[in-house]
């Protein structure tokens, strides 16, 4: 059985990029443009690792991020911001959300696929 990845950015070159390194550790992916988006595909596919950038529409990181930690269902669910923002502020804040990681872009592809990895091997 294949571990489900959710990305959620409002970038296409982001999105691309990531499912593509996710893709070749074997993830079925699926993929959210906003927050609102991010919050009902996690709420459908019940992601096993959720990667989430914080500057979006309608709903930002921080926003989704507290929404999953209240879902029952979702509140374990692994998840890695993976964004722009590398200020301390926003390191805490979303800590205090829920995070599990923070990743800051740009980042290595060949780093990011091993975070996938070590993370869905624990799944």
């Amino acid at each position: 059985m294949s571990k489900k990845v959710l990305i959620c950015d409002d970038e296409p070159y982001i999105l691309e990029s990531v499912s593509y390194v996710a893709r070749k550790e074997g993830c079925e992916i699926f993929t959210a443009e906003d927050g609102a988006e991010a919050v009902e595909v996690a709420r459908a596919q019940k992601p096993d690792l959720i990667l989430l950038d914080l500057m979006m529409p309608k709903k930002n990181g921080f926003e989704v991020c507290a929404e999953l930690r209240s879902d029952a269902e979702l509140k374990d669910t692994y998840v890695i911001i993976l964004t722009a923002r590398g200020q301390e502020a926003d390191q805490l804040q979303a800590s205090e959300k829920g995070a599990n990681e923070y990743l800051t872009k740009p980042f290595s592809p060949r780093a990011l696929q091993q975070k996938i990895h070590d993370v869905l091997s624990r799944a």
